[in-house]
């Protein structure tokens, strides 16, 4: 993932809406949602729905997919973990670390 999409991929996120209808369907996975779902779950009218995800689908976070009469909104997971890796790249210097997440201001990295 290059720095450019990166971006574009976290601007996408960095709306409440958005990060949430993004987040409902990851925890749906693959078999994704539809709208009159996701608007359900998330008490979001439709059409504020689907100015949030046309931005995600912008930004390749979510893909749609007809299904008959029906619309499936998927998560893109091959993004969002290319988005993770491209993240966590550089973390303690490119070598893999373990542990647990440290606490604020500590400086020793282990969230990998």
């Amino acid at each position: 993932m290059d720095e450019k999409t990166a971006v574009a991929s976290l601007a996408a996120l960095a709306q409440d809406m958005r990060l949430r209808i993004f987040r409902a369907l990851v925890g749906a996975g693959p078999q994704g949602m539809t709208p009159g779902a996701l608007a359900a779950l998330l008490g979001v009218p439709a059409s504020t729905l689907s100015f949030h995800l046309k931005e995600l689908m912008h930004a390749g976070l979510v893909s749609q997919q007809r299904d008959g009469r029906n619309l499936i909104y998927r998560p893109s997971l091959a993004r969002m973990n290319d988005l993770l890796a491209y993240l966590m790249a550089h973390c303690c210097g490119g070598e893999r670390c373990d542990g647990p997440v440290p606490a604020a201001g500590n400086a020793n990295c282990s969230i990998c």
